[in-house]
């Protein structure tokens, strides 16, 4: 009971938290430091170019929502903040294009710049990134008559992030000689366009974070916009707990793999019997699917692990995700020591 959360078939069970003393009868729940440190765990599970899965392990809920939050809206990224609009005789409106122009990820480093100053417009080199999208569509002189493919009619049709350009800013060539500051992917479609049609605008990039509230103060007009995260998704789960409260056999034991997600349910040949066994709990989504069924609900029980937690981070590909997972680690342990700090400050009666 202390350690699962029970899902049964018309609710879920145990979902309180129980860490403090006295819950249980005998057993010792006060905050111990040897304790939570013995415990507590870090398992990396699978890292690609993107996307990071890795299990926490010894912590509490609140713990786990707080860092899953910092990771989507503290960790500070560059994104086009203001966008100067030369030209543009799209049919791309200039709202609609800024917009569009800000949701674009930029692959630079936060940690090499500075918040710009509340008020500041024009920017320095050391709080923001400058790009430039100077571009024109023309008929191709080539193309056959009889043609209607606008790739083969004109040239520039299509206007990709592929053409924004960095135009550096003061001294940032020799402050960043081996950068590469470019969109992180090079095939979003910005606008469409037509012989005649030109689109001829300057962005400035700056540091910012996904919510103002937090900000202190660095509070500024970057503030509170989804642009800034640093992921596409961070989520947690808990860990999934199934037991076989009796043996499953033949007929029923392939009806029970039917009812969970592939791979969490293996039947095994034995004494020439078909048996069921937990394969790989981990695969499982719980749908809850066998309480649909009399013969197999009393015979599982399905429950959550309660102080483990499967978390998955995908990165927008403005940083890596395990720099983004120690980004949010730094963040979080400067808030609690923040936190620490008012304590101290508060005069004792």
């Amino acid at each position: 009971m202390r350690e699962r959360v029970v899902l049964g078939e018309f609710g879920v069970r145990n979902v309180h938290t129980t860490d403090f003393p006295g819950n249980y009868p005998g057993y010792e729940d006060a905050w111990d430091q040897r304790r939570f440190e013995e415990a507590f765990r870090v398992d990396v599970i699978r890292e690609e170019e993107d996307t990071l899965e890795f299990d926490m392990v010894g912590i509490d809920a609140a713990i786990a929502n707080a860092f899953r939050r910092i990771l989507l809206a503290e960790v500070p990224t560059m994104a086009v903040e203001k966008v100067f609009v030369y030209n543009n005789t799209s049919i791309v409106q200039d709202e609609i294009l800024a917009h569009r122009l800000g949701l674009i990820p930029i692959r630079a480093d936060p940690r090499l710049f500075e918040y710009r100053n509340q008020g500041d417009q024009e920017g320095t080199e050391i709080d923001t990134l400058q790009f430039q999208l100077k571009i024109k569509c023309r008929r191709n002189p080539q193309a056959a008559k009889e043609s209607s493919d606008p790739d083969e009619l004109y040239f520039n049709h299509k206007v990709y992030s592929k053409h924004m350009t960095w135009v550096p800013l003061g001294n940032q060539t020799d402050l960043f000689p081996d950068a590469d500051f470019r969109p992180v992917h090079d095939d979003i479609l910005i606008a469409l366009l037509r012989p005649g049609q030109e689109i001829d605008v300057l962005m400035h990039c700056v540091k910012g974070i996904g919510e103002s509230w937090l900000l202190g103060q660095r509070d500024w007009e970057c503030k509170d916009h989804a642009k800034f995260s640093p992921v596409a998704t961070a989520s947690y789960r808990l860990l999934p707990d199934i037991t076989l409260l009796q043996p499953v056999e033949d007929e029923a034991a392939e009806k029970l793999q039917k009812c969970f997600s592939p791979g969490v349910i293996e039947i095994q040949n034995i004494n020439g019997k078909k048996v069921a066994r937990v394969a790989n709990a981990r695969l499982d989504t719980f749908s809850r699917e066998v309480f649909r069924h009399e013969g197999l609900k009393n015979l599982v029980r399905l429950a959550r692990v309660r102080n483990h937690y499967i978390f998955s981070v995908e990165s927008t590909g403005i940083l890596p995700p395990d720099v983004l997972v120690s980004e949010a680690i730094k963040i979080l342990m400067g808030k609690c020591q923040r936190f620490l700090n008012e304590l101290d400050s508060v005069p004792m009666e």
